[in-house]
């Protein structure tokens, strides 16, 4: 033990200590990433850690869809765009007095329309949601409970369902479209607020064309914005 050089115990004392800053920077590091993925992702980057499993892969997550989007030019629409889009949103949501799940499909492709000539990538919902939670992570949620609406076996969304479905898709619109008047996304499933789809029936307004003729129609219709407005 005698014959140890003194040198070599000052070099793996200088290495300990390399590896132990070495620790700390890296720790810093990690802990910095974090925190600004927190802070761009708000909500959305909790969404990723419950996908993905554990935080690690979550960020490596976060960190992708960041490259991918940096690598496509995405532009705001024109003003032109912009009258366009919203001469076709107030069809789409004229569709739904008589055909509700109808609407909400052309409401989605509408969305991904938006998307597409604003400069996203295209690809599947999940691509849509990931791509859009880089630019618009607080609405992102919306374009997920709009979605959700879809999802189930054909018919089996109710009218008031697909109603909340429209609800979201005319946030997210509105936002994509840069006319946006509802900045927060919902902290819940179920969004009661009236005043972001006006002019979509509630469930039990629907008109039963069969029945009511556009008289019936007209009439939900306006009684419907007068409770809105109340």
């Amino acid at each position: 033990m005698n014959n140890i050089d003194p040198t070599w115990i000052w070099i793996a004392v200088g290495v300990l200590a390399l590896l132990v800053v070495a620790g700390l920077i890296s720790r810093g590091a990690r802990r910095s990433r974090t925190d600004s993925l927190r802070e761009k992702f708000g909500n959305e980057y909790d969404h990723a850690v419950q996908s993905e499993g554990n935080r690690k892969r979550a960020e490596r997550e976060l960190v992708t869809r960041v490259q991918e989007v940096e690598k496509h030019e995405i532009r705001p629409l024109t003003a032109a765009e912009q009258e366009r889009y919203r001469g076709d949103w107030q069809r789409v949501e004229k569709h739904f007095i008589e055909r509700p799940t109808t609407a909400v499909v052309e409401a989605d492709e509408l969305v991904a329309d938006v998307m597409r000539v604003q400069g996203y990538p295209m690809g599947d919902f999940e691509k849509h949601a990931a791509h859009l939670s880089v630019n618009h992570p607080r609405i992102v949620e919306h374009y997920r409970a709009g979605h959700k609406a879809m999802e189930g076996a054909p018919g089996s969304a109710s009218t008031e369902d697909l109603r909340q479905a429209m609800l979201h898709y005319r946030a997210l619109f509105e936002e994509l479209a840069g006319t946006a008047r509802v900045a927060d996304p919902p902290r819940s499933a179920d969004v009661t607020r009236s005043d972001v789809v006006a002019d979509v029936p509630r469930a039990n307004e629907v008109p039963n064309t069969a029945d009511g003729g556009v008289k019936a129609r007209e009439e939900a219709l306006r009684a419907d914005r007068e409770r809105d407005f109340r």
